[in-house]
């Protein structure tokens, strides 16, 4: 076993045996070459006027000569060392092989501790921290791994280098040496040599990879340190949460954790699930606009419905058909099915049903053209009115009763003060912005840190986050009545990234880890209202720090670094 070259220490090159630069060498070559065939022209000029031969040269000429010579190979031949390194280098495109390619292609597709305290209110005093310089030396330090370096052998040598020359497909590493965290430190050392970029302080060890084979991340070479906060308790239907956060935005946790902090004092929140079911939308072309509605009332027929809902139901032991809703576009016919998925979030089942029913059509439809299994009327991972309308995956309103003297001691505002406010920022400011879904004041980040810490999809926070958050003094004016109404929250507790041991930790936090064996779907309905109720404590806690004048201040005191870097800029 060999010791691998530093990663911040890029391969040894040719142009590294010049005493100087290379750039400060092809600037004296460039200037050299010029400079003698300016001297060399004007001798020879004045050898004609005066009639002396032109093979009778003097020492000086013969030395220009001979620089000439010189400049001229290197500028020639050469024309820069580090031009002719970097295509020797690099991989062309043509050394890839595509037999290689089409055989691994079918493959491809086939606890952490902590000290500080967590989800510290926005009102506490901060944790006295040691002021240490940033940079002890005067320049920036990588952060090191705090593991052993990476031991790769002769074979693994010879194999990063068949990857760097392009023999060798990167993405076939795992199905040809079997090995898939082996595959992902060679991938990574190819990586570094091909562009000469250093990977330190990206981990690499400590993670399992066989764990996202097939089903996560593609060409892994390391993953990504994200702090997880927690936030609460939060009391809601009468159980206590302890709601777990992935962020990098100081002040984040510790406002839900204000929030949460309310509610708790409040006696707490109370949610509905309102709808469960996720959507898939087919768009199709017909012969013409008359088949096309043809085929939007043969799909929305009552008497239809069971013939089409036992062959959707075919793709799953826990798909079940709810739906069917057309819209027309000419002859093109798009087909929004919405369908019960247990306690996955379930994309993948409601496409393998609506698959099933498309087959089906066929036999009565045989003009129908299937131009993609998604038409964008489902609508995933985009702003959409139809899932602000029509909901989609779980839709969930959460409410909470927040007593005066709870406002104004915990939130350091009044009630008056968060009606208005909510009024005129939350609901005229949005409309007045032409705000689709977005009638609340951060959904988005609450939403977003649950989904990467529970193993979501982070990019389903677009739809995930449409909410209208409202407040009402009641009780004569003495209390808060604040709700969240969120329509399109996408969640699951089985598949994706939720089977991974760090967001299995905080799914078994909230102790809805896997499927709910008794009452399927049960842990998925669970989650959703967690994030509900979450969003319903950050709401209500930025709107209080903004009703009182605390964002600023609250931000510069946890969103801002507390280490010195005025002598490190210097």
């Amino acid at each position: 076993m060999t010791r691998p070259k530093q990663a911040d220490a890029p391969p040894p090159k040719a142009s590294d045996a010049f005493p100087l630069p290379l750039y400060i060498t092809n600037v004296v070559f460039f200037t050299l070459f010029f400079s003698v065939v300016y001297y060399l022209l004007a001798r020879w000029r004045e050898k004609i006027r005066t009639s002396t031969p032109l093979h009778l040269v003097s020492s000086a000429e013969m030395a220009a000569i001979i620089a000439f010579v010189a400049s001229f190979i290197y500028l020639v031949g050469f024309f820069g060392i580090d031009f002719v390194q970097s295509l020797i280098l690099r991989p062309t495109v043509d050394s890839w092989s595509d037999e290689e390619e089409e055989e691994v292609e079918s493959v491809i597709l086939k606890e952490d501790s902590r000290k500080l305290p967590c989800g510290q209110a926005v009102d506490c005093p901060p944790v006295p921290q040691q002021m240490t310089p940033v940079f002890p030396l005067g320049k920036p330090k990588l952060v090191e791994e705090p593991v052993e370096p990476i031991a790769l052998g002769e074979e693994d040598e010879q194999i990063i280098s068949s990857v760097v020359a392009g023999t060798i497909p990167s993405y076939s590493l795992e199905s040809k040496l079997g090995d898939c965290r082996r595959a992902a430190a060679i991938r990574r050392e190819a990586l570094q040599k091909i562009t000469g970029k250093s990977l330190k302080g990206l981990p690499l060890e400590g993670f399992d990879y066989d764990s996202i084979l097939g089903q996560c991340c593609e060409m892994p070479v390391g993953y990504v340190q994200i702090p997880v906060g927690i936030a609460g308790p939060l009391l809601l239907d009468g159980r206590e949460f302890s709601v777990p956060m992935a962020t990098t935005e100081g002040c984040l946790v510790a406002s839900t954790n204000r929030g949460c902090k309310a509610i708790l004092m409040s006696g707490g929140a109370n949610s509905v699930l309102l709808r469960d079911g996720m959507t898939r939308a087919p768009v199709v072309r017909l012969g013409s606009a008359k088949r096309a509605a043809e085929l939007k009332m043969f799909l929305e027929s009552p008497e239809n419905f069971e013939d089409l809902a036992a062959v959707f139901n075919r793709s799953s032991r826990f798909a079940r058909l709810q739906s069917i809703k057309c819209a027309i576009a000419g002859k093109n016919l798009y087909m929004r099915f919405s369908c019960s998925t247990g306690d996955a979030m379930g994309m993948n089942m409601v496409s393998k049903g609506v698959q099933n029913v498309l087959d089906f059509l066929q036999s009565d439809f045989p003009d129908m053209d299937i131009i993609g299994i998604s038409g964008n009327f489902c609508s995933d991972k985009k702003p959409a009115a139809v899932n602000w309308i029509e909901g989609r995956g779980k839709s969930v309103v959460c409410e909470a009763v927040i007593k005066g003297d709870v406002v104004r001691k915990v939130l350091k505002t009044s009630v008056d003060a968060l009606v208005e406010l909510n009024m005129l920022k939350n609901l005229t400011g949005s409309a007045i912005a032409g705000a689709l879904g977005g009638f609340n004041a951060h959904a988005s980040n609450i939403v977003s840190a649950v989904y990467i810490a529970t193993g979501q999809d982070p990019a389903q926070n677009v739809e995930s986050s449409h909410c209208i958050t409202m407040m009402e003094a009641v009780n004569e004016g003495q209390d808060l009545h604040v709700s969240v109404t969120m329509p399109s929250i996408e969640v699951g507790t089985i598949g994706g990234g939720t089977q991974l041991a760090s967001q299995s930790a905080c799914l078994n936090l909230l102790g809805v880890k896997g499927a709910n064996k008794d009452s399927p779907g049960s842990n998925a309905a669970l989650l959703a209202k967690v994030v509900a109720g979450s969003v319903l404590s950050g709401e209500l806690s930025l709107m209080s720090a903004l009703a009182a004048g605390q964002l600023v201040r609250s931000h510069m005191k946890y969103n801002r670094s507390s280490k010195d870097v005025s002598k490190a800029s210097s």
